[in-house]
């Protein structure tokens, strides 16, 4: 972890010696899921409520989503840019380097700017919960913190999943933005909101569902049972799979000889 953040103060060094283009990029990104939120705004505006859902609860679950898609972004851009890696042949040096491929792939790129769109999700997380009536105890404390960290490390698991397919397609492919992209747009709204099936693929195939709908019932009181708060936890069984596939991946790469 030291080499880690020590990635992380060199490339942060580096995008503030242009601290007027950074802090431009950093209002960019804010501006980017505010219009979604606005959006949010006017249609509970128009129609009331969603499926049994008010503004504030889907509120809740907007925010954690994009706080947990924001930070991903920010620390784990290195997956998500990956293939550029295979391309160019860089991730020989990597290979030859004293240290993990993980870890060095995490630390070849940070987007700091992505705080922008965490300031917003901060923003609408505490408007969420000042107008909802909950009744906060330490076990729903734990389940917020943990729906945090589990949408984190699910978002990073797909990152790795896709940028593992770059070993055998070379260039990154677009379809893996569904799961990405696709997935925070979905995951913002509780999943009720869509067909069984749906439903069924993003709790039991991509955990997302555990990740924030399940606890989310706990946490606003529709569920009493207490192992709702300890769903999130089944974001890190997803990650191991992904694991597995990058390591399978990386012994089957062939070195461009560059």
């Amino acid at each position: 972890m030291t080499l880690y953040f020590k990635y992380m103060l060199l490339l942060f060094k580096a995008q503030m010696e242009y601290r007027a283009s950074f802090l431009l990029l950093v209002l960019g990104q804010c501006l980017t899921p505010f219009t979604v939120f606005t959006g949010l705004y006017f249609m509970f505006e128009r129609f009331g409520d969603m499926k049994g859902w008010s503004f504030y609860e889907v509120l809740l679950c907007f925010a954690v989503t994009h706080m947990a898609f924001s930070i991903t972004e920010c620390f784990a851009r290195g997956f998500d840019m990956f293939s550029s890696l295979v391309v160019s042949g860089d991730f020989d040096r990597l290979l030859v380097r004293p240290r993990g491929t993980i870890i060095q792939v995490l630390g070849s790129k940070f987007e700091f700017s992505r705080v922008g769109r965490l300031l917003l999700g901060a923003g609408v997380l505490i408007w969420a919960i000042m107008n909802l009536d909950i009744a906060w105890s330490p076990l729903k404390i734990t389940a917020l913190v943990l729906m945090e960290a589990s949408g984190v490390i699910i978002f990073a698991s797909i990152f790795i999943l896709c940028a593992s397919f770059s070993f055998w397609t070379v260039q990154g492919l677009e379809i893996a933005n569904i799961l990405t992209d696709g997935g925070r747009e979905m995951t913002q709204y509780p999943l009720s909101i869509y067909h069984r099936r749906i439903q069924q693929f993003f709790t039991f195939i991509i955990p997302f569902g555990c990740a924030n709908y399940l606890p989310l019932q706990y946490i606003l009181g529709r569920e009493e049972n207490p192992i709702y708060a300890f769903l999130p936890l089944a974001g890190l069984l997803f990650l191991v799979p992904c694991l597995l596939i990058w390591q399978i991946g990386v012994r089957r790469y062939r070195s461009t000889g560059s």
